[in-house]
């Protein structure tokens, strides 16, 4: 059965909330699944005052990809949507080429979304689509985050990913297409044997036990949230300048589950990563976390994903574990454009005017030096901290470290100009990864539980 404006606004109205005029971008490939959602979430988004940007990457992996892209933007040019191709060039690994070209994928489609301030990502995925994704995470053997299937809505640091048809057939959007009179392009590589997915198409999968697990892990996964956010709202203070305080010892009072998860969240968010780290380390470092207070312990320090782990000195009676960005695994600095840019998958840096600027970590040199200042930022940031610090560079010179109230001149209240260098860009602590997700909502849509994250992708808790 078609999709109606009706249905599709019953669909995408627990994904909210959304701007007055929203622009909704589209990840369209010209199949039947993502044309059909292309054209609803125009109707959409035009009955709104909105519009939507449908993208388009060409993976450059059969010849015939250039000329399918472009006939999609045909297509929609003749409807009034604006289409913008994407393709992912240089060389394509000869190995695990379907998932990097899904994670080439989902890098182009948010790098442009970002670029042009886009906060909403939407994705074709379906029910079968579902099915599918659940029956290879059991084979994998994931546990119940994994078996609860995709997100309705995901939110990454730029963008949120938005699902809005996970109960809905590919019967149903192929029919939408035909109510639409649109014609759609048939990938042959989606049924290809030598890839997991296209071995499962030509078996088929046990669509309803497949579901009716992702549903089962779902209430599972947002008991665990729950948990997680209330952990972190009472246990956990997040810091601006990319650090986090812990009470370790709260951490062996949660149920174990939040408490392994909760510090794969922190790892994930102090140490830049944008995935969790595996359960085992989580659990390596929870089972290593008493070693830190013992008296031989000294400055020990333990690491996970990229995040370093120490015990907080001066913390008085009460045992605090600190976390902050492991010193040895910080990116190089990175050139800003006038429209800023991101530095080790921590900072986000702002527009701004001063030229040929770069952001990087202040390192343990200047650190040392700075530290002799009477910075009063200085005595309220743990030191380990400090090397780990954004600051902003022209050439080999230092101008600012904005998180310490530095500059080669006087800094304003804001912080984000100093004499002679012109408007700085401010700096914001914007992690890869949200320490506690939104939790998963259980809307209904023809009978099936969708297990639906709703949140602000630019809010972190």
């Amino acid at each position: 059965m078609a999709i109606d404006d009706a249905r599709f606004a019953r669909l995408l109205a627990p994904l909210g909330p959304f701007e007055t005029a929203p622009t909704l971008a589209v990840g369209v490939s010209g199949g039947r699944d993502s044309l059909a959602l292309t054209l609803l979430a125009d109707r959409w988004a035009r009955a709104r005052g909105g519009r939507v940007e449908a993208l388009t990457v060409d993976h450059a992996l059969r010849p015939e990809s250039a000329a399918e892209a472009a006939r999609v933007g045909r297509w929609l040019a003749d409807r009034g949507i604006f289409h913008t191709i994407l393709t992912w060039g240089g060389a394509k690994p000869a190995t695990g080429l379907q998932a990097a070209a899904r994670q080439a994928r989902y890098d182009l489609l948010t790098a442009a979304c970002r670029a042009r301030g886009i906060l909403h990502l939407c994705l074709a995925h379906h029910r079968e689509d579902q099915a599918e994704t659940v029956a290879l995470r059991q084979a994998g053997g994931s546990g119940v985050e994994g078996l609860a299937g995709m997100a309705a809505a995901r939110a990454l640091a730029d963008v949120r990913l938005l699902r809005p048809l996970l109960t809905v057939s590919r019967a149903d959007l192929g029919a939408t297409c035909r109510a639409f009179g649109q014609p759609w392009i048939d990938d042959p590589s989606n049924l290809m044997e030598r890839y997991a997915r296209g071995r499962l198409r030509r078996q088929g999968v046990p669509l309803g036990d497949l579901l009716a697990q992702a549903a089962q892990a779902g209430r599972a996964r947002a008991a665990l949230e729950f948990g997680l956010a209330d952990a972190v709202a009472r246990h956990v203070l997040l810091a601006p300048e990319g650090y986090a305080v812990v009470d370790a010892d709260a951490l062996w009072t949660l149920p174990r589950p939040v408490a392994l998860r909760l510090l794969a969240g922190l790892a994930a968010a102090v140490g830049g990563q944008p995935y969790l780290p595996p359960t085992q380390g989580a659990e390596r470092l929870l089972a290593a976390l008493p070693g830190l207070w013992a008296p031989e312990a000294g400055a020990l320090a333990l690491t996970l994903a990229g995040a370093q782990a120490r015990r907080l000195a001066g913390a008085g009676d009460g045992r605090r574990l600190l976390l902050l960005r492991q010193a040895g695994r910080m990116a190089p600095p990175v050139p800003l454009t006038p429209a800023g840019g991101r530095w080790d998958g921590r900072f986000q840096a702002g527009a701004h005017a001063a030229d040929d600027l770069t952001m990087g970590a202040l390192g343990v040199t200047d650190a040392r030096r700075l530290a002799t200042l009477e910075l009063p930022a200085l005595t309220r940031i743990p030191k380990a901290v400090w090397p780990t610090l954004p600051a902003l560079w022209r050439g080999a010179t230092l101008l600012a470290v904005p998180h310490l109230g530095w500059g080669v001149g006087p800094l304003s209240a804001s912080g984000n100009t100093t004499a002679g260098v012109g408007a700085l860009p401010r700096l914001a602590f914007h992690p890869l990864s949200p320490l506690a997700p939104p939790p998963f909502l259980p809307p209904t849509e023809g009978g099936l539980d969708v297990m639906a994250v709703v949140s602000d992708a630019r809010v972190i808790i």
